[in-house]
């Protein structure tokens, strides 16, 4: 629909693709690795149909996004969000972001404050902090995502597919709650992406976010799936949400990580009435 330049590299432009639909009230929805703004499809129709002013975009190097082979970081992405945020002079806003999308969200409370935003809502949540610790016991171990990396150096293609059958935990929900065709659709839009992004994004995960979260002062939705294999709730929503002092938490039975589309009845229940 549009295209906002956030920045250059060399001769070229950093451009992100966004889509801006409806009136009222503004709802930013923010994307999860390795896909799109098209996969809040379900989200979309939800938000408008209940009056609001929608607007997705494309995280640099994903979709219809420029691909650089810069700026897949936090600080950077916050960055891209708030040149989002003052170009299209967007105020009293509900940030919503899923997976990596969260930590836009919470990084650009951290940063920017909150005079622009209304709401938060962090579904499928990377926060507070990912990677084990000495202060962080509850972490993951850094192995995992330095063979992520490794997965994805050898062969890209073959590790996005399997990590998309995770992220609907496909051997429980495929032919149910997700079809063969929408994990196609999905790795096509993963396929397509840079690939040198899909491989930094790795690292943006195990930022720390706890610096930030202690700035979020607005009321909070935490949406998350209690199946949830790719950021289990334990090391993530469940330690998160006690660390926001205005929050709703809520935890969907069976969710997989992609219960945007698994369960999108249920987020949308949760979702719509929340940033009304």
């Amino acid at each position: 629909m549009g295209t906002i330049t956030v920045g250059k590299e060399n001769s070229t432009s950093i451009d992100l693709y966004y889509e801006d639909h409806g009136a009222g009230t503004p709802v930013v929805l923010i994307h999860g690795w390795p896909l799109s703004g098209a996969a809040w499809e379900k989200q979309t129709a939800a938000l408008l149909k209940a009056g609001h002013r929608v607007i997705t975009y494309d995280r640099r190097g994903f979709g219809r996004s420029s691909k650089p082979a810069v700026g897949y970081d936090y600080d950077t992405f916050a960055g891209d969000l708030d040149v989002v945020l003052k170009t299209l002079d967007l105020r009293d806003v509900a940030l919503v972001g899923f997976s990596m999308g969260t930590g836009e969200v919470t990084r650009y409370i951290g940063k920017y404050g909150t005079d622009r935003v209304r709401k938060a809502v962090l579904i499928g949540t990377l926060g507070p902090y990912l990677v084990k610790a000495s202060d962080n016991i509850e972490g993951v171990d850094p192995s995992v995502f330095e063979g992520l990396k490794g997965a994805i150096r050898a062969d890209r293609a073959a590790t996005v597919f399997d990590f998309l059958k995770n992220f609907y935990n496909y051997d429980v929900n495929g032919g149910k709650l997700v079809s063969d065709r929408v994990l196609e659709d999905n790795w096509n839009v993963a396929a397509g992406a840079s690939a040198i992004g899909t491989l930094q994004c790795v690292d943006a995960w195990v930022e720390d976010f706890r610096k930030d979260t202690a700035k979020n002062t607005v009321p909070t939705l935490i949406i998350h799936g209690d199946a949830d294999r790719i950021l289990p709730p334990d090391a993530t929503s469940r330690r998160q949400a006690k660390m926001i002092k205005h929050v709703k938490f809520a935890e969907i039975a069976g969710g997989p990580h992609g219960l945007c589309w698994t369960h999108a009845d249920r987020v949308n229940a949760e979702l719509v009435p929340f940033v009304a």
